[in-house]
């Protein structure tokens, strides 16, 4: 069974804040160490079972788009080598699994970018024949390709709330009209990078969540986790067929598993996960991996 981390319990350094699946501290007044653990949440819950390998596996993932994606925007990274910042008893939870990232003023807006017509933005298509104030083409069918990518913003809630979608206009008046065509502009040209260096590796990105914030100086900086399969949702390319949901490479077994359990409300406490459920989704995360990066992580990669 590889090792796993369901949350981290660093002592050296401050904690600033534990989300749904990261737990940030402080590196000094500027900086931050930011620990991806094991932790899954379906339906903004937490499960309690710990996903083997998925936060190494979606901290590597989001270095390589770091990298891959640097041109386009400046990056919260500095480069800096998380096992130097803990206690040398402290370094196992933050191997492979951790950054060092620059403190920033965050943007409270979900800079959301859709390539294909699935999940809330097929909702709000279905009622309104537009997404987040997009007027689209009629007569589309659940996941076709849309005929360009379209920025959809949503409102960041707090944890255990579901985001809610928001128009651009939404976003000028919160953030001005020079920041949000920036974050508008900055958010297409990184999905459609990263779009088509999925699909030559038989991977379809059908959404994704990108977060920014603000330096020093007021630039625009890309933060958090970048076109991960927790951010995205990656499609196989060959099992693609417009009309039908396709399988993802995400938590897709545990968000199916917990639809069938009698009673549940999608509020905590979660069920209990069955092994299988568990092993499957570890799977489909270091399959993510493997196909876009080349590089594999842990037992069955």
């Amino acid at each position: 069974m590889p090792q796993t981390l369901y949350q981290s319990s660093i002592r050296s350094l401050p904690l600033v804040g534990r989300g749904k699946v990261r737990e940030n501290y402080a590196v000094g007044p500027d900086k931050l160490l930011i620990v991806t653990s094991d932790r899954l949440s379906a339906f903004d819950v937490v499960m309690n079972e710990p996903i083997p390998d998925k936060g190494r596996v979606l901290n590597r993932m989001a270095l390589f788009w770091f990298d891959r994606l640097a041109s386009l925007v400046p990056n919260h990274l500095t480069g800096i080598a998380p096992e130097s910042v803990v206690a040398a008893d402290e370094v196992d939870q933050v191997r492979d699994r951790a950054v060092v990232a620059k403190r920033l003023e965050p943007i409270a807006v979900e800079a959301v970018v859709r390539g294909y017509l699935i999940g809330s933005g097929w909702k709000d298509y279905q009622r309104e024949g537009a997404v987040c104030g997009i007027a689209l083409p009629s007569g589309l069918r659940l996941a076709d390709r849309l005929p360009e990518p379209i920025f959809t913003p949503a409102d960041k809630a707090e944890m255990g709330r579901h985001d809610e979608n928001i128009t651009f206009d939404d976003v000028v008046r919160r953030l001005g009209t020079e920041l949000a065509g920036r974050m508008r502009t900055v958010s297409l040209a990184l999905y459609r990078e990263a779009a088509r260096f999925a699909l030559e590796r038989g991977i379809i990105i059908a959404d994704t969540k990108f977060e920014f914030g603000l330096d020093e100086s007021g630039s625009l900086v890309l933060m958090d986790e970048v076109l991960t399969a927790d951010s995205s949702r990656f499609w196989p390319a060959d099992q693609y067929r417009p009309g039908i949901s396709p399988p993802s490479y995400d938590k897709q077994f545990v968000r199916d598993y917990l639809e069938t359990v009698p009673g549940w409300n999608k509020q905590p406490p979660p069920p209990a996960l069955p092994a299988e459920v568990i092993d499957r989704t570890a799977a489909k995360y270091r399959e993510a991996l493997r196909r876009l990066t080349g590089e594999t992580i842990g037992d069955g990669a």
